[in-house]
């Protein structure tokens, strides 16, 4: 009978896959993670938003100077 306390009905688990890797899982998984190149610094946005602020205080200039002659 299903359910019942003498039955052989059991839940199976299945093994989940292991998608990273422990660097200290062995000796070449480690060394490659010690030796890994350091990330390239990423470049600043300071330059595109002073340039936006700058087009938009001129398209509003231009705007302005249009409605006013």
């Amino acid at each position: 009978m299903p359910g019942s306390a003498g039955g052989r009905d059991f839940a199976m688990v299945l093994a989940m896959s292991d998608n990273s890797v422990d660097p200290s899982g062995n000796t070449e998984a480690f060394r490659a993670f010690t030796q890994s190149p350091p990330p390239e610094p990423t470049t600043s946005k300071t330059p595109l938003i002073i340039t936006g602020v700058a087009v938009a205080v001129v398209l509003v200039a231009v705007i302005v100077w249009l409605a006013v002659s």
